[in-house]
C-alpha cells in the first residue's frame, strides 16, 4: 500500500509538471496575442495600451537578437532546440554610427512641431546634429519637450514619471493638440515624420507615418529599426526619473548599459546565459530529484522479499488487536461499575451524618440570633447617649472658647489704654504731616500756565463739517467716559500703583501685540445693581487689580516693563494673570438652564456682568463666575447642595439671597456634601454710575461712520492733490500747521494730567487730615476702653452661669450612657460567648458537610464515567467483526461460570476453583497488551499477496528511469558547452565595454577633484551580474558605491551625468536626452561637467544630445557644433509664425545694417 501511494504521489507530480508546462506556454501565447491587439508600453519601453490601437511589440517579433531560440525543455526536462546555435549570425559591431552629409544619424530628431501641448500654444523648431541646450526658466515649457519626444514616439507616458494618463498633457482648455517628431532616415532614404494626435476626452490617441495614418506597432518596428532607447535611462533622463537612475538596481544599470553601448550581441549573450543557466538548474534539479527515486526504488526492492515472510504474522497480530478494542472498555466499564457501588454508599452514609449535626445545633443558634437583635439595640441607645453628650461637651468647649476671646479682647484693651497716650503724640505728628503735604499741593496747583483752549485747537485742525460733527461725538463720548475716569481716580485713592500702571498702559498700547485688558475694577460692569454685591463678593482685592492679557508675549512685555524695569519711576508690583485656552482648564457648570430654575435660580454670575469678551476667560478660569448660580431667598439650599454636588464638574457654590453657600464635600468616610455660609456685603466698586453699554456702542458706531466718510473725502482730496501741484504746497504748510498745534495740545495734556495727579494727592492728603482731625481725644478714648473694658466682665460672667449648667446637664448623660454601655457590654459578651459555642459545634457540622460534598462528587464522577463507558463498551461490541464477536462472547461466558463457581463456594466455605484458562487481566494489563501488539504491528512493513508483481514492475521502472537519468545528463553537458562558449562572448566584451566606460568616468572625476570608478560585480547567478559605480568627494573618504540613500542629490546628479557622458561615445542609440541633471551642483561642479559635455558630445562621432537645464553659469565654454534653443514665454507672441525664430531675426537685423550701409556709401 505503501508504494502504491508513493506511486500515485509520483504520478501526480509528472501531472502537475505537465499542467503547469501548458499553462506556461498558454500564457505566452496569450501575452503574445494581447501585444498584438493592445497598444502600450510599460517603464522599460513597453508603448502604452490606448484603446483602439496595437501595441508595440516587445522583442520587435523577431525572438532573439541573435535571431535563433534558446533551448527548451519538455515535462521530463529534455532539451528540444528548435535550431542549431553554432549557424546562428551574429551583429556585427560598428564602431561609429553612419552619418549623412547633413550631420544627422539615421533616427536623430530633425524638427520637432507641438500644437496644445502642456504649455504651448503651437511651436516648431529644429535641433541640430550634436549637442542642443535646451535653456529658459522654470515653467517655461523645456521638460514639456522631454514630454513630447517621449510621447510623440509612442512610448507611454510611466516613462516620464509625470501624469499617467495621455489626455493629461493636452493644454488646459484646449480640446485637441498634436506632436509631429521629424527623425533622420537611414542614408538615400526620406525622413520619417511621425505624428501623434492627441484629444482632452479620451484617453486614446491616433498616430500617422509620413501623412499615412498607422498603428502603434508600426511606429513600434521604426524605432526598433533606429534603435531608439527611450525607455532606457541610460539615454533618455527625463526629470522626474533622475532620482530613480541613482536608485537603479546594479543588476538593471549593467543590462540597461549593454543595450546603449558596446557590442549589440552583448544583450542577447546575456539572456542566453541567464536562460541556458536557469535550463542547467532545472535539469540538475531534475537529475538529482530522479537519482534520488532510483535510490529509493532500488532500496525498496532490496527489502519487499522478507514481505511475504511476516504477512501472515501481521494478520494474526491484527486480530489479537481487534480482540483487545473490544475487552479494554467492557473491562474499564467492569471496574467502573464497582467502584460506583463502593463510592454510593459511602455517600449515603455523610448524608446521614449531616442531617443529624444540623438537626442537634438549631436551638443554641436561635438563642444566638435573639442576642443580637438585643445586642443592636442597645448599641443604638448607647450611641444616641453619646451624641447628646457629645453635643452638650461641644456647646460648652464653645462658651470656654468665647470666654478665652473675651479674655483676650479684656486684655488688648487694656494694652490699648496703656499705649494712648503715645498714640496721641504720633497723631498730632501726623496732623502735621499731612497739613504741610497739602500746603505743598496747594502752591503747585496755585501755578498759572497760560494754555490754549483744546477745542479751539481741535476746531483749528478741522476742514470738513463731518470732521465737526466727529468732534461733537467725540465731546459726547467723552462726557460718557468721564465714568471712567472717576473710577480711575478711585482706583488711584485704594492702589496708586495700579493706578498708575493702567495710566502707563493707555499711553503705551502699541508695545503689545494683543489688547491687555485693564484690571476688572475698570474693564468689569454690573448693569443691573441688584446682582452688583453679589458679584463684587466672587471678587477678592487682587482679582479686581489684576491685569489680563491675552498672550504669553505681552503677559511677559507687562512684567517686564511694569514690575521688572519700574516704568513707573518706583519698585512697584502689580498683579498680571494669563492662562492658554485649554479645555482641560474649562469646568462646565454644574447645571443646565433648565434645572436652575427649577431649583430657583434666575442665571449664574457671569450672565449680569458685562466686560470685554477675551476677558470672559479669566473670569471663567479664575474666578469660576459661570458656574455660581445666583438665587433668591426661595431657594431651597438642601436641595441646591445636592444638585450641585451631583454633578459631573464637582461641587459648586451659589448665592441664595443674601447668602453666599460654599459648598464641599467631606475627604473621609462617605464623602458627604458640606456646606459653609457667609453673608454677602454691600457692594462698594461697582456702585459706580455705569456707562450705558448700548448708548456708548451707539455713538462709537456714528463716530465709526462719520470717520469712513472722512476717510472718503481724504481719498478724494489725495486724487486732486496728485493734478494739483500747487495744493500739494499748501497742504504741506497745512501739515506743519497741524504738527505745531499738536504739539500745543500735548503740552495741554500733559498740564492736565499733572494738576489731575496733584488734585488726587490733595484730596488724598485732606481726607487723611479730616481722618485725624475727627478721631477721638486720648481722654474719650479712655473712657470708651473703660466702658469695653466693664462690659466684656459682664459677658466672661454670663458665660460661667452658663458654662456650669452645661456641666450638671453632662454629668446625668454620662451617667446614662454608662449605665447603656455596662448591657451593651454584658449581652454582647453572652453573645460572643454563645457564637463561639455555636462555632465549634458548627466546625464538626461543617466537617461532615465538606465530607458530604466531596462525596457526592465523587459519586456523581463516577455514576456519570460509568455510563459513558458503558455507552463505549456497548458499541465496541456492536461494532467489532463477527470473528471477533464470538472470541468474546466465548471469553465473558467462560469468565461469567467462573464467577459464579467462586460465589458459590465462598457462600458455602469450600476450595474456590481454579482461574486457569480465564481472562481475569486488569485495565491496565489490557491496554499494556494492546500497545505492545499495536507496537509490533507499527514495526512490520503493510505487505499484500502482490508482492512479486510489485517487485517485478518497479525493477521494470528502475531501468526505464536510469535511460531517463543518462539521457538528461547528456542534455546538461551540451548547456554547459553552450553556456561556456557564450560567456567566452560575453564576459570579454563586457570588460572591455567596462574598462572604456570606466577609464572616461575615472579620468572626468579626476579632473574635478573627486575619485570615481566603475566594476563588474559576478555572480553564480548571470542575472545577477552588476555594474557597480563607486565614488568619493572628499579626500578623508573611501570609494563607495552609488545610492539613493548615501550620496547627496548634486552628488549623485554629478555622477549621474559624468556616467552618461561616458556612455557616449560607445552609444549606439541615435540620440539622447537629459532634463535639469545639474540641479544640487555646485559652480565648480557645474562648470567641470558642462566644459567635459560640450568636449564629448561635439566630437565628431557623437550623437545628437539634448541638455534641458534651467540655469546656465557665466563664460561656459562653446562649440561651433553645439546648438542652444532658448524657451522663452510670455503674453504676446507675432501673429506670424517665422517671426518668433531668433536666427531669422538676426540675419534680418544683419541684412538691414548692410542695406544701410550701402545707401548711405
Amino acid at each position: 500500500m505503501k508504494v502504491k501511494a508513493e506511486k500515485a504521489v509520483k504520478a501526480e507530480k509528472v501531472s502537475k509538471v505537465k499542467a503547469e508546462d501548458a499553462k506556461q506556454n498558454k500564457g505566452k501565447r496569450r501575452v503574445r496575442d494581447e501585444e498584438e491587439d493592445h497598444q502600450g508600453r510599460d517603464e522599460n519601453g513597453e508603448v502604452d495600451a490606448e484603446g483602439d490601437e496595437d501595441a508595440l511589440d516587445e522583442e520587435g517579433g523577431s525572438g532573439s537578437p541573435k535571431g535563433r531560440k534558446r533551448t527548451r525543455l519538455n515535462t521530463n526536462g529534455d532539451s528540444h532546440p528548435a535550431d542549431d546555435d553554432d549557424d546562428a549570425p551574429e551583429h556585427k559591431h560598428v564602431a561609429t554610427l553612419p552619418r549623412d552629409t547633413d550631420g544627422f544619424i539615421p533616427g536623430s530628431i530633425v524638427r520637432i512641431q507641438l500644437q496644445n501641448f502642456v504649455t504651448y500654444d503651437w511651436v516648431e523648431f529644429r535641433p541640430g546634429p550634436y549637442l542642443n541646450m535646451i535653456i529658459g526658466p522654470n515653467g517655461t515649457g523645456k521638460s514639456s519637450i522631454a514630454c513630447a519626444i517621449c510621447l510623440g514616439l509612442g512610448w507611454s507616458p510611466q516613462i516620464l514619471g509625470r501624469a499617467s494618463e495621455i489626455n493629461s498633457f493636452v493644454k488646459q482648455g484646449k480640446t485637441s493638440g498634436h506632436i509631429e517628431i521629424e527623425l533622420k532616415g537611414p542614408k538615400g532614404k526620406p525622413n520619417l515624420v511621425i505624428r501623434r494626435n492627441l484629444t482632452s476626452t479620451s484617453k486614446t490617441s491616433t498616430f500617422t507615418l509620413n501623412g499615412v495614418s498607422a498603428i502603434g506597432r508600426e511606429i513600434s518596428s521604426q524605432m526598433a529599426a533606429l534603435n531608439v532607447q527611450i525607455g532606457n535611462l541610460c539615454t533618455f533622463l527625463p526629470q522626474d526619473k533622475v532620482s530613480e537612475f541613482a536608485a537603479m538596481s546594479p543588476q538593471d544599470l549593467l543590462k540597461e548599459t549593454q543595450r546603449a553601448a558596446g557590442d549589440q550581441n552583448l544583450t542577447a549573450w546575456h539572456k542566453t546565459l541567464i536562460e541556458a543557466g536557469a535550463d542547467q538548474k532545472k535539469i540538475n534539479d531534475l537529475i538529482k530529484s530522479e537519482m534520488d527515486q532510483l535510490q529509493q526504488m532500488r532500496e525498496r526492492n532490496e527489502a519487499i522479499e522478507r514481505d511475504v515472510q511476516r504477512c501472515l504474522e501481521r494478520q494474526k497480530i491484527e486480530q489479537e488487536i481487534a480482540l483487545l478494542e473490544v475487552l479494554v472498555p467492557v473491562q474499564r466499564y467492569r471496574e467502573a461499575r464497582e467502584r460506583y457501588q463502593t463510592v454510593k454508599a459511602e455517600q449515603r452514609r455523610c448524608h446521614n451524618k449531616v442531617v443529624a449535626l444540623k438537626d442537634k445545633n438549631a436551638p443554641a443558634h436561635d438563642l444566638l440570633k435573639r442576642l443580637a437583635v438585643q445586642h443592636k439595640k442597645l448599641e443604638k441607645d448607647r450611641e444616641d447617649s453619646k451624641r447628646s453628650t457629645q453635643s452638650k461637651f461641644k456647646k460648652i468647649n464653645e462658651r470656654w472658647n468665647e470666654d478665652e476671646r473675651l479674655e483676650n479682647a479684656a486684655e488688648d484693651l487694656q494694652l490699648k489704654l496703656e499705649t494712648l497716650d503715645n498714640e496721641e503724640k504720633d497723631r498730632s505728628k501726623k496732623i502735621k504731616n499731612a497739613q504741610a503735604n497739602i500746603d505743598s499741593i496747594r502752591k503747585e496747583l496755585a501755578k498759572e500756565v497760560k494754555l490754549e483752549n483744546q477745542d479751539d485747537l481741535t476746531r483749528e485742525i478741522s476742514t470738513n463739517p463731518r470732521a465737526d460733527y466727529s468732534s461733537r461725538r467725540m465731546s459726547k463720548l467723552k462726557k460718557l467716559d468721564n465714568v471712567e475716569v472717576r473710577k480711575l481716580q478711585m482706583l488711584s485713592q485704594w492702589d496708586r500703583d495700579t493706578a498708575d500702571a493702567v495710566v502707563w498702559y493707555r499711553n503705551n498700547k502699541d508695545k503689545f501685540r494683543m489688547e491687555v485688558f485693564e484690571p476688572p475694577y475698570l474693564s468689569v460692569n454690573v448693569p443691573d445693581h441688584a446682582f452688583a454685591s453679589a458679584v463684587e463678593m466672587a471678587f477678592s482685592g487682587n482679582n479686581m487689580k489684576t491685569f489680563v492679557a491675552q498672550c504669553q508675549e505681552d503677559y511677559d512685555t507687562l512684567n517686564r516693563n511694569i514690575n521688572d524695569n519700574q516704568v513707573l519711576g518706583r519698585k512697584v508690583w502689580v498683579t498680571t494673570w494669563y492662562r492658554a485656552r485649554m479645555d482641560r482648564l474649562f469646568v462646565p457648570p454644574p447645571m443646565e438652564r433648565d434645572e436652575l430654575a427649577r431649583h430657583g435660580f434666575s442665571g449664574y454670575l457671569l450672565d449680569y456682568v458685562t466686560c470685554p469678551q477675551g476677558l470672559e476667560w479669566f473670569l471663567q478660569v479664575e474666578l469660576n463666575l459661570h458656574r455660581i448660580a445666583v438665587g433668591g431667598h426661595n431657594v431651597d439650599v438642601n436641595r441646591a447642595m445636592d444638585a450641585v454636588c451631583r454633578s459631573r464638574t464637582g461641587p459648586a457654590n451659589f448665592i441664595a439671597g443674601t447668602s453666599y453657600n460654599i459648598v464641599t464635600r467631606s475627604r473621609y468616610g462617605k464623602k458627604l456634601a458640606q456646606n459653609m455660609t457667609r453673608d454677602i456685603g454691600k457692594a462698594k466698586s461697582f456702585i459706580a454710575t455705569s456707562v450705558d453699554p448700548e448708548v456708548k456702542k451707539r455713538i462709537d458706531g456714528e463716530i465709526a461712520e462719520h470717520k469712513q466718510h472722512l476717510d472718503m473725502l481724504k481719498e478724494a482730496i489725495d486724487k486732486l492733490r496728485q493734478q494739483l501741484s500747487a495744493v500739494e504746497v499748501e497742504d504741506s504748510k497745512f501739515q506743519r500747521r497741524v504738527n505745531d498745534i499738536n504739539a500745543r495740545r500735548d503740552a495741554i495734556q500733559h498740564e492736565v494730567q499733572r494738576r489731575t495727579t496733584l488734585t488726587t494727592k490733595q484730596k488724598r492728603a485732606e481726607a487723611e487730615l479730616k481722618t485725624l482731625l475727627n478721631k477721638p481725644s486720648a481722654e474719650q478714648e479712655r473712657a470708651e476702653i473703660k466702658k469695653g473694658i466693664y462690659k466684656i466682665s459682664k459677658q466672661r460672667v454670663a458665660i460661667v452661669k452658663e458654662y456650669k449648667e452645661y456641666a450638671k446637664s453632662i454629668i446625668e448623660e454620662q451617667s446614662k450612657a454608662t449605665r447603656l454601655g455596662l448591657e451593651f457590654l454584658q449581652v454582647g459578651a453572652n453573645h460572643a460567648a454563645l457564637r463561639e459555642l455555636c462555632n465549634r459545634k458548627d466546625e464538626r457540622y461543617n466537617i461532615a458537610l465538606a465530607e458530604f460534598n466531596k462525596a457526592d462528587e465523587a459519586f456523581k464522577e463516577i455514576k456519570s464515567e460509568s455510563k459513558q463507558l458503558l455507552l463505549e463498551s456497548r458499541t465496541a461490541i456492536d461494532n467489532c467483526e463477527p470473528d471477533i464477536n464470538t472470541l468474546y462472547e466465548d471469553i465473558q461466558s467462560a469468565r461469567f461460570q467462573y464467577e459464579k463457581e467462586l460465589e458459590d463456594a465462598e457462600a458455602a466455605g469450600k476450595t474456590p476453583p481454579s482461574d486457569e484458562g480465564i481472562d481475569l487481566r486488569s485495565t491496565e494489563e489490557l491496554e499494556a497488551e494492546f500497545d505492545a501488539q499495536k507496537a509490533q504491528l507499527e514495526i512490520m512493513l503493510n505487505t499484500n499477496p502482490g508482492v512479486i508483481e510489485e517487485y517485478e514492475k518497479r525493477k521494470r521502472d528502475i531501468e526505464a528511469l536510469e535511460r531517463t537519468v543518462q539521457q538528461k545528463q547528456t542534455n546538461a553537458q551540451r548547456v554547459e558547452q553552450k553556456i561556456k562558449k557564450a560567456r567566452d562572448n560575453w564576459e570579454p566584451a563586457l570588460e572591455q565595454l567596462v574598462a572604456k566606460i570606466g577609464e572616461k568616468f575615472s579620468a572626468a572625476f579626476d579632473r574635478i577633484g573627486c575619485a570615481g570608478e566603475i566594476r563588474i560585480g559576478q555572480h553564480e547567478d548571470y542575472d545577477k551580474w552588476t555594474i557597480d559605480i563607486l565614488v568619493k568627494f572628499r579626500d578623508d573618504e573611501k570609494l563607495q558605491l552609488l545610492t539613493s540613500q548615501r550620496q547627496s542629490g548634486g552628488e549623485r546628479s554629478l555622477t549621474t551625468i559624468l556616467y552618461l557622458m561616458s556612455l557616449t561615445e560607445q552609444a549606439r542609440a541615435p540620440f539622447s536626452l537629459v532634463d535639469e541633471i545639474n540641479q544640487g551642483m555646485d559652480q565648480r561642479a557645474e562648470r567641470a561637467v558642462h566644459n567635459n559635455m560640450v568636449e564629448t558630445t561635439c566630437k565628431e562621432e557623437s550623437g545628437q544630445y539634448f541638455l534641458i537645464t534651467p540655469k546656465l553659469l557665466a563664460d561656459l565654454q562653446y562649440h561651433k557644433r553645439m546648438k542652444v534653443l532658448c524657451v522663452n514665454n510670455g503674453e504676446w507672441l507675432p501673429e506670424e509664425r517665422g517671426l518668433g525664430n531668433m536666427m531669422n531675426m538676426i540675419e534680418g537685423y544683419v541684412d538691414r545694417q548692410k542695406h544701410r550701409a550701402t545707401n548711405s556709401a
